[in-house]
């Protein structure tokens, strides 16, 4: 951190009848205006990972992260049978944007919470103003794997041996700690995303708020339209991509979104996918400019 403090967010929950369930929300900044930025985290994670980076920001700017389907505090339905794609998360943001906005707002997001963003641009481009998208799961050529190829992929196989149980939390933080994804973090940002990404059991222990076998789908599920949604992007979108382990695989087509004049595409020296925990004082700077602070 960068020494700036980071004030708790407040807890939103938006009833979405139409999507079978509820939303949940962290709420950051002034109540008194309208919100300034939507964020939207990677997979398996939750809003409350990101607390350490958008808080801050608080004292000029009002934002709400959210809780994607299957993940944090969201109670939404998280079938698995016949899934195809990540059309329903951007169908739930595009259904949640209009009871938190009066009119088209900056969406930001991380992973695969960044490609949910740009594909809600693409279909409802009266809602999103500009987006400012973390290492987005971009991938426009998957080859011709099949779906078992993809069932057998590194991700999906490790997201179904992830530990879904602990004692508590403190032993998850204590298991994670220095280890794997979480390398790069800071105890804060661990215990954080510990906080909301897990729930307590009736025995005493907890369990992953975001289920191995859902977290493990989404990986299966990524298909092509985040890609043409890419393209099809009427707004100003500014992509950051790590340096290291990118899923940002845009660099053969590069020319095809520069020749759309609307994007503007940067690699980060010295990050991981991971690249808002490791630069959270870039990310802050960033969102500022996007939201014209």
């Amino acid at each position: 951190m960068d020494g700036t403090v980071a004030q708790a967010p407040r807890v939103r929950r938006f009833p979405l009848p139409s999507r079978g369930g509820e939303m949940a929300a962290l709420e950051f900044g002034p109540s008194d205006r309208e919100f300034d930025l939507v964020f939207c985290h990677a997979n398996g994670f939750n809003a409350q990972t990101y607390r350490t980076i958008l808080a801050p920001l608080g004292a000029q700017i009002r934002i709400l992260a959210i809780d994607l389907r299957g993940h944090g505090a969201t109670a939404l339905p998280t079938e698995l049978e016949n899934r195809k794609g990540w059309g329903a998360y951007r169908d739930d943001l595009l259904t949640l944007l209009p009871h938190v906005v009066q009119g088209p707002v900056t969406v930001a997001g991380h992973s695969m919470g960044a490609t949910t963003s740009l594909m809600a641009a693409a279909q409802a481009p009266d809602l999103i103003s500009n987006l400012v998208l973390f290492d987005p799961v971009l991938i426009p050529d998957r080859g011709d794997a099949s779906p078992g190829d993809i069932a057998q992929s590194p991700m999906v196989q490790g997201a179904l041996r992830r530990r879904a149980r602990f004692d508590s939390r403190a032993a998850a933080v204590a298991a994670y700690q220095g280890r794997g994804a979480f390398k790069t973090w800071s105890l804060e940002q661990l215990e954080d995303y510990v906080d909301a990404g897990f729930v307590d059991t009736d025995d005493g222990a907890v369990e992953l708020a975001c289920a191995p076998a859902w977290e493990a789908s989404n990986f299966a599920v990524y298909d092509d339209q985040a890609w043409a949604a890419a393209q099809a992007c009427p707004c100003p979108v500014r992509i950051l991509r790590a340096e290291h382990g990118s899923t940002c695989r845009i660099d053969d087509h590069l020319a095809t979104l520069a020749a759309t004049g609307r994007y503007r595409i940067e690699t980060v020296p010295a990050t991981s996918h991971f690249l808002p925990m490791e630069r959270p004082d870039l990310v802050r700077q960033v969102l500022t400019e996007a939201v014209g602070g």
